[in-house]
């Protein structure tokens, strides 16, 4: 399955816009694994880095209270920091803070997702524009959105904690301190 999801992306002469179509039809099936650990077997074992970074980029957008219409990047990353809430109520019953423990961790898969392909693979134009660019060493080009500071960061991460310690209401789980450590 995941051999023919990547091959289904590249054929296209647009691989975001194949991505962006194949991701719109499972997504409703993703919100439908009933298992935490089924859910991540599907998008850990993902061979597209583009389709994977749409399907958890709609799973965000489906979380937040106010969706944003900005193209992905570093900053709408930081976006879903802020405004995401816990993640959709699965069918599997799980505490909430595994419900965050969860969250963090697609969003860790996001940004590595993000940063591993449209960017660092030219995954935004098609397998034969890809070849040349791959030949001549062409450096992707970064959005102005993904012009992010340290201080940026470190302000996202207070106001997470803080929401996430006032709906917990008790100190962070060592797992969540440690995936808001990776992340950060």
């Amino acid at each position: 399955l995941q051999r023919m999801l990547s091959m289904a992306v590249e054929v296209d002469r647009s691989p975001t816009c194949s991505s962006r179509k194949i991701a719109d039809d499972i997504f409703p099936f993703i919100l439908n694994i009933p298992l935490r650990s089924q859910r991540e077997a599907l998008l850990n074992t993902m061979e597209s880095q583009l389709l994977r970074c749409r399907l958890l980029e709609l799973l965000f957008q489906h979380s937040c209270d106010v969706p944003t219409t900005s193209s992905m990047s570093l900053d709408k990353i930081l976006y879903f920091l802020s405004h995401s809430s816990v993640l959709p109520q699965f069918q599997d019953e799980i505490a909430t803070w595994q419900r965050w423990d969860e969250m963090l961790q697609y969003l860790s898969l996001l940004l590595l997702s993000y940063q591993t392909s449209p960017l660092a693979e030219h995954l935004r134009t098609s397998v034969t524009e890809r070849m040349d660019l791959i030949a001549q060493k062409a450096k992707p080009r970064l959005q102005d959105s993904d012009d992010i500071s340290q201080l940026d960061i470190q302000l996202k991460m207070n106001d997470f904690i803080s929401r996430m310690e006032e709906t917990l209401e008790q100190p962070l789980p060592p797992q969540i301190q440690e995936k808001l450590f990776m992340l950060q």
